[in-house]
């Protein structure tokens, strides 16, 4: 199993858990005339091609820059309040449940609520950016269909890797809107 520092070749792309796979040619899903017709359609819905393998090689890259972005601030975020949430606790289980002046537990409580509201405005503000970046949405909803497109071609008969192309769907946060920004690879962006 190729390692993180894996340069990715020629037709290869780096699906969910960091593995690298290599991706299915666009005219092994055009041979299914099911997902001929629904690639072309949906191509027109979404303006893109999707028999076009650099075009969909770049887009299975783009998604998974996506999902690293989305799991590392899930992380950045979860560890520290699951920490200082379940300190707060230990505190209040081992000492202030024990105070008997009420204006001091009344005190804590308040000091808890503003660390949990600072806690969920910080949710708010990372999900608002993360998940309403409107050239992720369109990147975003743009991979919803291409898996499916790949799950019709798999369903008639397409000899596909199981489970290609290696992730789920976006339930949410994935409205095409064809005004947004076409998102870039950091390589051929030069800045990020």
């Amino acid at each position: 199993m190729p390692t993180e520092g894996h340069q990715l070749g020629p037709g290869e792309y780096r699906a969910r858990g960091n593995i690298v796979r290599k991706m299915v040619p666009g005219e092994v899903l055009s041979r299914v005339p099911e997902a001929r017709e629904l690639a072309i359609s949906e191509g027109r819905r979404l303006h893109y091609d999707f028999l076009d393998d650099e075009a969909v090689l770049k887009l299975l890259r783009l998604r998974h820059l996506d999902d690293v972005k989305l799991h590392s601030a899930g992380m950045k975020l979860g560890v520290p309040s699951v920490l200082i949430i379940a300190a707060l606790f230990v505190y209040w289980g081992g000492y202030v449940q024990y105070w008997e002046s009420t204006k001091s537990q009344n005190l804590y409580y308040a000091a808890c609520g503003a660390a949990l509201a600072a806690i969920v405005l910080l949710y708010v503000i990372s999900l608002t950016r993360h998940w309403g970046s409107r050239s992720r949405q369109k990147m975003r909803a743009r991979a919803a269909a291409y898996r499916k497109i790949a799950h019709v071609a798999a369903e008639n008969g397409a000899e596909l890797p199981d489970f290609y192309p290696h992730y789920g769907p976006y339930p949410f946060a994935a409205a095409f809107h064809a005004d947004a920004a076409e998102l870039e690879m950091p390589d051929e962006a030069g800045t990020r």
